[in-house]
């Protein structure tokens, strides 16, 4: 019999699959971290820290307090690898294969560094190269032009595109980061023993990461599913059709959706439990704005009616909500959105304005769980001290400074 959902359990899914309905019981530990991405699929690498940095806050939104240098370690130590998924990620290692006919593919990711800047600049190419080869990693920063004293090896210009093409195109792999910048390397050190003998087929590529970005989602749409890894918008809601013609993928009812929904058959039983009302999602955290759950920023839409757009890149005098606002996300629906930063020298965590959606309403239990969220994420953050300078509604400053006060 197939499964039938009503919004609200398609949401509960979603977010049960993403990690984001309940925190764990116990404390992360590096192993955690690990399993997260692999659930995930894909974390999203940004580098603005206004707050923290996109990759750190995504686990942290999932796990609650852990070590950041857990994921240092892991791309360290080989079990992630840095490319290009939904934007740049960190993605599980035994991906790999699904990855490398982007790489060897003189069309995809055109429009970043590749194949063509390397045609253009090939002595550099062949320089870099030799110089990763004989002096070890690199970052881009030792391959600048020189300055009195500094040391860097040559004084061309180009070299970060220079660098980031080979790494598009999969001759060089990011070693590690130091101070969140890439550490350059040659692929042979860094994947020792990799063969294109064990590449898969485009197709079968396509497919496997097809059914990897449902698994991560819990529930999608056939024209969800593209963005997840960035695949090929026409080509991706056919093969999501066939996959689940074949039975990879098993087809549900959602109340209201005017086509299927779909679910990897790992997650059938937590389909069953949602179906059943059994998923009472109970978490309330922040997200960062590249949260796998708001990065399609039309998914959010649909599913939780929360719009939603990034303006730091927006002129301050039109930007609504601010510079880099957070969505709060609590007990299953998105309630609105604060733009935070976190003064690290003061210790101060400071909520520049708080909004909530149209049609929320302020009681005490939200005013609690949102002020123990903050504190939460103040806390992680080493800045105990909060400040609430101003929200929409009004009042609702006042409550949450009152609130975080009492804990």
């Amino acid at each position: 019999m197939p499964i039938s959902l009503t919004p609200d359990a398609a949401r509960a899914l979603m977010l049960a699959a993403m990690g984001l309905d309940r925190r764990p019981r116990r404390r992360a530990t590096k192993a955690d971290v690990l399993a997260c991405i692999r659930g995930m699929g894909a974390l999203q690498i940004d580098t603005i820290s206004v707050v923290n940095r996109s990759p750190y806050f995504v686990l942290w939104s999932r796990l609650g307090a852990y070590e950041p240098r857990w994921l240092d370690e892991l791309l360290a130590g080989g079990a992630l690898f840095e490319y290009w998924a939904h934007e740049a990620c960190f993605l599980p290692i035994e991906d790999y294969p699904l990855f490398r006919n982007r790489m060897l593919d003189r069309g995809w990711m055109k429009w970043r560094f590749s194949h063509a800047v390397m045609e253009k600049h090939p002595d550099q190419v062949a320089r870099v190269l030799e110089t990763i080869r004989e002096h070890g990693p690199v970052r881009s920063a030792e391959l600048g032009a020189p300055k009195s004293g500094s040391g860097s090896w040559w004084g061309w210009k180009p070299e970060k595109r220079i660098l980031e093409s080979l790494f598009t195109a999969g001759e060089l792999m990011i070693a590690r980061r130091e101070g969140f910048q890439r550490v350059y390397d040659l692929r042979e050190r860094v994947l020792p023993g990799w063969s294109d003998a064990a590449l898969p087929s485009r197709e079968d590529g396509h497919r496997a990461l097809a059914l990897k970005a449902v698994r991560a989602m819990g529930i999608a749409k056939a024209k969800w599913v593209a963005d997840w890894y960035r695949m090929a918008k026409k080509d991706t809601p056919r093969i999501v059709r066939e996959l689940a013609a074949e039975g990879a993928l098993l087809e549900v009812a959602v109340d209201g959706w005017k086509e299927p929904g779909y679910v990897h058959p790992g997650h059938r039983a937590l389909a069953e439990s949602a179906a059943a009302g059994k998923i009472r999602p109970v978490l309330t955290t922040l997200l960062s704005p590249f949260d796998p759950l708001v990065w399609d920023r039309a998914r959010g839409s649909e599913l939780f009616g929360f719009d939603y757009r990034l303006e730091c890149y927006t002129p301050a005098p039109k930007r609504v909500y601010g510079y880099f606002t957070l969505p709060i996300l609590r007990r299953g629906a998105l309630i609105g959105r604060v733009d935070a930063k976190a003064h690290r020298s003061e210790g101060v965590f400071e909520l520049k304005t708080v909004h909530l959606e149209p049609g929320v309403r302020i009681t005490q239990g939200l005013v609690d769980d949102v002020a123990r969220a903050v504190r939460e994420c103040a806390a992680w953050h080493r800045t105990p001290c909060l400040a609430v300078r101003r929200s929409n509604p009004p009042e609702l400053a006042a409550k949450l400074s009152a609130a975080m006060e009492m804990e």
